[in-house]
């Protein structure tokens, strides 16, 4: 019998062999089953038991900021040796009648940075790439301006400005960070999900353009500009998720 013990955000790799014949309780805490693609799974609570053979999961999850604890029992033999950098139980351990009791914690504390850490990383180089996407919009514009692009939407009888121009960036921006932050907090795939999102938004904020009344070349920098962000942005939240994720 051995306790696996989950930090808060912690993810462990299922070994087949270690779970072969293993049924594990949760004894503290939520334990998430991470599917063979990748996408989230049931989550179990207090008290909760489960059988992994077959199954085709290939990790459990901590979705929570507190410890979480599984008790695994494992009848027969001791439990093959883990390629994955779990501390092994004692061979004496793993009886199912044993009252031994050998902890495993998933990961050393320095390999399983705390979700603070994980998500204050990724809010500071979405910001960083925030400012980055509001410099090249502005740039952009001014450029534009020089050459004669007038920004003139007829509509509403005003002239676009380039601190217009910055605020929506850096506001557009910012709300894709909060996306992604979102994600990585509750998603067992946040880059690919994100990719999706970013370009289904990107692809509905080039909707106004066309319809606005302006001129062909105003309509074409604007539409320009906005792809500009897009192409800062989601290469740079969706290294930044994948690296938090492994």
């Amino acid at each position: 019998m051995r306790t696996l013990t989950l930090p808060g955000g912690a993810r462990a790799e299922v070994v087949a062999a270690e779970w072969h014949d293993a049924f594990g309780v949760v004894t503290s805490g939520r334990v998430q089953l991470e599917l063979r693609d990748g996408e989230p799974g049931p989550v179990f609570g207090r008290d909760a038991g489960f059988w992994l053979r077959g199954t085709g999961v290939r990790a459990l999850r901590n979705p929570d900021g507190r410890t979480a604890r599984v008790r695994v029992f494992t009848p027969g033999a001791a439990a093959r040796r883990s390629p994955h950098p779990l501390r092994e139980p004692h061979p004496d351990g793993d009886d199912m009648n044993s009252t031994k009791d050998t902890e495993i914690v998933a990961g050393p504390a320095s390999e399983q940075p705390s979700r603070t850490r994980r998500l204050g990383g990724l809010a500071g180089t979405g910001l960083i790439a925030t400012l980055a996407a509001m410099v090249a919009t502005t740039l952009g514009a001014a450029l534009a301006r020089v050459v004669g692009v007038d920004f003139e939407i007829p509509d509403g009888g005003e002239t676009i400005p380039l601190a217009g121009i910055a605020v929506v960036t850096g506001f557009f921006s910012v709300v894709g960070v909060v996306i992604a932050v979102a994600l990585l907090r509750w998603s067992a795939r946040p880059a690919d999900r994100f990719v999706r999102v970013a370009v289904a938004l990107t692809a509905l904020s080039l909707v106004p353009a066309p319809v606005s009344g302006a001129n062909a070349a105003t309509v074409a920098v604007l539409l320009g500009l906005h792809l500009v962000a897009a192409a800062v942005m989601i290469p740079a939240l969706t290294r930044s998720l994948r690296s938090r994720t492994g």
